[in-house]
C-alpha cells in the first residue's frame, strides 16, 4: 500500500483518537475532531464543508436508522432494573447454582439478560453487586469480576446467538435482508466456542490465583460515582451493596417479558411482518422504503414494546415511578446512542478521503474472492477503528454492505451467514483498551487495565475471534444453517 497523506491521516486521527478515548475524553468532542484532523492532513477536501456536509448527515442518518431500537431497548432494561426483576434473575441463578460455580453463576446471569435485550451497560450495573459478593463469599481475587461479567454481556448474547436483540445483532439486517435470527445454527456454535474458551480461562486464572493463595481484596470503587456511557451513575453505596429484591417479585414474572421479547421478535420477523401489504413503497412519502429491509427493525421495535407493557403490567406494584422509569431509561439511550453516532460520523468522513480508498483496498484485498473472509476483516478492522462494536459494524455495511450483498445473490451465497459473520465480527477487536465499554466496565467494578485487561481481552477478543473463524469455516464448507 503506497503511503500518501491521506493514509498517514486517517492512521494518527486513529491513534489520537485511541490515545485520547485511554485518557477517558468524550468521543462525542473526540470523533469530530480527530475527523478534522484526517481532513487537514489529507488537505485535498475543505475543511467546513466536510464538517457540515459529510460528518453531520453521516451522525444523523445513524439517529435516523436506529433511535427507536436504542431507546426501547434502553427503557426495557431500566424497567428491568427498577422493578427488581433483572436482579432477581441475578440471584436466582447464583442460588442455584452454589457457591462453587461462581464464575458460571455471574456469566450466567449476565447472559440471560442481554440476550433477553437488557441494555449491556445496565448489566454491569445490575449485576455488579451480586458478583462482588459472590466473589468475596468465594474468595476469588476482585480483579477477575470485569472479565467474568465482559463474557456474559460483551460475547456471545451481543453478536452470536439467533434473536438477541442487541444493536450489534440489529444493524446488518437491513442491508442484508434478513432477521435476528439469521444463521441459527452457526450463532450457537460460534457462540458455544466463545463460551468455551472464555470460561476455560477464566476458571485457570480463578485456579492459578488460589494454587498463589492470592483471594478477594476488599476495595472500594474510587472516587464520588462514576459516570457510565450508557448515561447512567452509580455510586460506591449503590455498586457495592447486593441489590433488593422486592417480595412480590419472582423468577417467573421476571423472565416473562425476557421470553416475550425474543418469542414476539422470532414471530413477527418470521411470520407476521413479511405478508404485510406494502403497495404504498416506492410511492410518496415512501420512496426510499423497500420492505425487506425493514422487517427485521419493526419486529424488534414492537417486540421490545410488547415485552415492556407486559413487564409494566407484572410488576406494576414493584416499580415505584414508572415515568420516571420511562424517562430515566430514554435519558439513557442518549449518551450511547449519540457516542456510537459521533464515531459513525467519524467513518463516514474518513471513507471520503482518497486515502480510505488505498486503506480499503488493503483490507479487502486480502480474501477478494471470499466475501465472509474480506467482510470479516473490514468489520473488524473498522470496530478497532472506533473502538466501538456498533460505531464500526455501521460503517463497514454503509460502506461495504450493498457490495457483499450483491456478491452473495451472485455466487448463490446465503445473504444470512453474511448478517452473522458481520455481526459476529464486530464483537471481536472492538473491545481493545480504548473501547468505552471496557473503560466504564472497569471503572464500575474498581479496577485498572493492568489487574483486569488481560481477562477482558482473552474473553472478548480472543474467543469471539475464534468463534468468527469457526463459523466462517463451517460456512464455508457445509453452507448456512
Amino acid at each position: 500500500m503506497q503511503i500518501t497523506p491521506g493514509v498517514v491521516g486517517i492512521f494518527l486521527s486513529l491513534l489520537v483518537l485511541i490515545w485520547m478515548a485511554w485518557r477517558d475524553h468524550s468521543v462525542l468532542l473526540l470523533a469530530p475532531v480527530c475527523a478534522l484532523l484526517a481532513v487537514v492532513i489529507d488537505g485535498q477536501l475543505p475543511l467546513m464543508a466536510t464538517l457540515t456536509h459529510v460528518y453531520m448527515p453521516a451522525v444523523g442518518q445513524f439517529v435516523t436508522d436506529y433511535f427507536p431500537l436504542f431507546v426501547l431497548g434502553a427503557v426495557f432494561g431500566r424497567l428491568m432494573e427498577d422493578s427488581g426483576a433483572a436482579a432477581c434473575i441475578a440471584t436466582s441463578l447464583s442460588q442455584g447454582l452454589g457457591p462453587r460455580h461462581t464464575i458460571l453463576a455471574v456469566v450466567l446471569s449476565c447472559m440471560v439478560l442481554t440476550y433477553g435485550g437488557v441494555s449491556l451497560f445496565v448489566v454491569v450495573f445490575t449485576v455488579f453487586p451480586l458478583a462482588r459478593s459472590l466473589f468475596q463469599k468465594g474468595n476469588l481475587p476482585r480483579r477477575l469480576i470485569p472479565g467474568t461479567i465482559a463474557l456474559g454481556s460483551f460475547t456471545l448474547t451481543m453478536t452470536a446467538l439467533p434473536g438477541t436483540i442487541q444493536i450489534q445483532n440489529q444493524i446488518p439486517m437491513q442491508y442484508f435482508r434478513t432477521s435476528a435470527f439469521a444463521a441459527p445454527g452457526l450463532g450457537c456454535i460460534g457462540g458455544l466456542v466463545m463460551f468455551v474458551v472464555g470460561m476455560l480461562w477464566l476458571h485457570c486464572r480463578a485456579r492459578r490465583a488460589v494454587q498463589n493463595g492470592e483471594g478477594f481484596e476488599t476495595q472500594e470503587i474510587p472516587g464520588p460515582g462514576v459516570e457510565a456511557s450508557g448515561g447512567l451513575t452509580t455510586s460506591p453505596a449503590s455498586a457495592t451493596s447486593e441489590p433488593v429484591i422486592p417480595v412480590s417479585t419472582s423468577l417467573a414474572k421476571s423472565l416473562a417479558p425476557l421470553i416475550t421479547a425474543v418469542v414476539v421478535n422470532f414471530v413477527l420477523s418470521q411470520y407476521m411482518i413479511p405478508k404485510w401489504k406494502a403497495d404504498y413503497a416506492g410511492k410518496p412519502p415512501f420512496e426510499k422504503l423497500e420492505a425487506a429491509k425493514v422487517v427485521g427493525t419493526w419486529s424488534t421495535i414492537l417486540s421490545l414494546c410488547m415485552a415492556s407493557g407486559l413487564l409494566i403490567i407484572l410488576h406494576w406494584n414493584e416499580l415505584k415511578s414508572i415515568r420516571k422509569s420511562l424517562s430515566a431509561g430514554a435519558q439513557a439511550a442518549l449518551m450511547p446512542l449519540f457516542n456510537t453516532a459521533s464515531e459513525v460520523g467519524y467513518g463516514g468522513t474518513i471513507r471520503v478521503l482518497a486515502g480510505f480508498a488505498m486503506v480499503q483496498k488493503m483490507v479487502t484485498g486480502v480474501a477478494p474472492s471470499n466475501p465472509l473472509v474480506s467482510e470479516a476483516i473490514a468489520v473488524n478492522t473498522l470496530a478497532a477503528v472506533t473502538g466501538s462494536a456498533s460505531g464500526g459494524l455501521s460503517i463497514a455495511m454503509k460502506t461495504l454492505g450493498d457490495d457483499y450483498y450483491q456478491q452473495a445473490v451472485a455466487t448463490g451465497l446465503n445473504p444470512e451467514l453474511l448478517h452473522r459473520v458481520a455481526s459476529m465480527s464486530c464483537g471481536g477487536l472492538d473491545s481493545l483498551p480504548h473501547n468505552g465499554a471496557v473503560i466504564t466496565l472497569l471503572l464500575i467494578c474498581g479496577s485498572t487495565h493492568r489487574k483486569s485487561y488481560i481477562d477482558i481481552g482473552m474473553v472478548t477478543v480472543v474467543g469471539p475471534l475464534l468463534g468468527t473463524i469457526t463459523v466462517i469455516a463451517l460456512g464455508s464448507a457445509f453452507g448456512c444453517f
